[in-house]
């Protein structure tokens, strides 16, 4: 079960509440389910007794304790425990852990991908910039995974440059396709785009508590951000949404990063800060094969789970998310052993990480979200045998292990490719 299917079991479960009587509040339109502060409380906890407790008349604790039989009643549900002053701290049952690898492994590529933003056109306006550059065209990768079709890259002439611009050839090197979806505006709409990005600019410096950077959206126009929360005030559904990615420019030309970096390093040095951070080029900290270097962790991470994959073939462990799938009960009970609790928890989130990097235009969620990963990987690989050992022969825990590595790695590898970071199976 992952944290938007468990966000949808407590909203039924406030409906039931409410259809029966126990409550008299409107159901939320959304439920925040997050994995807990401190282990031992459970799988996720949520905050949704004290947003209903106001409307409801009741004290937080009150509404928990209504909620509380109805939630643990749920499919995929184990128990739930209340804390103080009134948040559900729900443990999922091992089948509901079993469900989740057995999705990762039957969707593959395209596990965490959703339709929240099908059938919307999106426009995503940047500075002649490289870094500005990179971040569109990893937004576009992920807006994608969200039902986004029709995604335009429109590159617009900076201050002082010339309408009659172009677009870096040197950007291809990093990844951004110019011939397949990067259009170059003409003078009058490069015009038109770059005084609505100037107005827009202007908006925001008469404004104050923005976060993150974010340029609210004007009048008739879509959105307008760093790297962007975009906004449908003002628009129809017809409309475009235009999104301004506006991160701060990396004082390095697109050909001068290839040549100290590469492509990969490259990528990761421009999308990993958050739009509105620095960009700081160390070639000896991003290309060192070392455990502080978080690119390096992340890859190998995923380069250790192919491996795991191929040594479970030689020794007889079948591979492939269906003959897996007989097994993935048996993997220790995250109470028994936390690091497989937070393996599955990193996975179970994805997906509501690549929705959030979608909405905000943020793909350095995804970027932190592979290392928290990644980190969750070596933690059960270091703790949990994932194959046998000496002459241990293998069993159905063994298979199962495998089965949530390959699981690690599909996140690893999916979230690698969506920054346009390549993902080797060897390192």
């Amino acid at each position: 079960m992952t944290p938007a299917e468990l966000s949808r079991t407590v909203l039924r479960t406030v409906r039931c509440a409410v259809e029966a009587g126990e409550l008299r509040v409107t159901v939320p339109t959304r439920a925040v389910v997050r994995r807990p502060p401190r282990p031992g409380c459970g799988d996720y906890a949520t905050n949704i007794a004290l947003q209903l407790a106001g409307s409801a008349g009741h004290t937080p604790r009150r509404v928990a304790e209504i909620l509380r039989p109805r939630l643990a009643e749920a499919s995929g549900v184990a128990r739930v425990e209340i804390a103080d002053p009134g948040f559900l701290n729900i443990t999922l049952d091992s089948a509901s852990h079993s469900g989740l690898v057995r999705q990762v492994l039957g969707q593959g590529d395209g596990y965490g991908y959703g339709d929240a933003l099908a059938g919307q056109a999106v426009v995503l306006a940047f500075r002649r910039e490289t870094r500005a550059a990179v971040t569109a065209d990893a937004v576009a990768r992920i807006l994608r995974t969200q039902g986004a079709a029709d995604i335009t890259l429109r590159c617009e002439p900076g201050a002082g440059q010339s309408r009659a611009f172009g677009s870096d050839p040197d950007w291809v090197g990093l990844g951004v396709t110019v011939e397949s979806h990067l259009r170059e505006a003409s003078a009058a709409d490069a015009a038109d785009a770059a005084d609505a990005a100037d107005a827009a600019e202007s908006f925001r410096d008469g404004l104050s508590g923005n976060v993150d950077g974010c340029r609210p959206a004007l009048p008739g126009t879509g959105s307008a951000s760093a790297a962007g929360v975009p906004s449908s005030a003002g628009v129809s559904s017809s409309a475009p949404s235009v999104s301004v990615i506006r991160p701060v420019p990396v004082a390095m030309s697109a050909d001068e990063l290839l040549r100290t970096l590469g492509s990969d390093a490259a990528r990761w040095a421009l999308l990993r800060p958050a739009a509105h951070d620095h960009v700081r080029v160390d070639a000896q900290e991003l290309l060192a094969q070392r455990e502080v270097n978080p690119l390096f962790r992340v890859r190998y991470a995923h380069a250790r789970t192919c491996a795991l994959l191929r040594n479970a073939a030689d020794l007889g462990i079948p591979g492939g998310s269906s003959t897996l799938h007989p097994a993935i009960e048996d993997l220790p009970a995250p109470d028994d052993l936390p690091a497989v609790d937070d393996l599955l928890g990193a996975i179970g989130e994805y997906p509501a990480v690549l929705a959030s990097a979608a909405r905000l235009r943020a793909p350095d969620r995804v970027a932190r979200h592979l290392e928290a990963t990644a980190d969750a990987f070596f933690r059960f690989h270091d703790t949990c045998p994932v194959l046998p050992r000496g002459d241990e022969k293998p069993e159905a825990a063994h298979r199962a292990r495998v089965a949530l590595a390959q699981a690690a790695g599909t996140v690893l590898a999916g979230g690698l490719h969506l920054l346009g970071i390549t993902a080797p199976a060897h390192l």
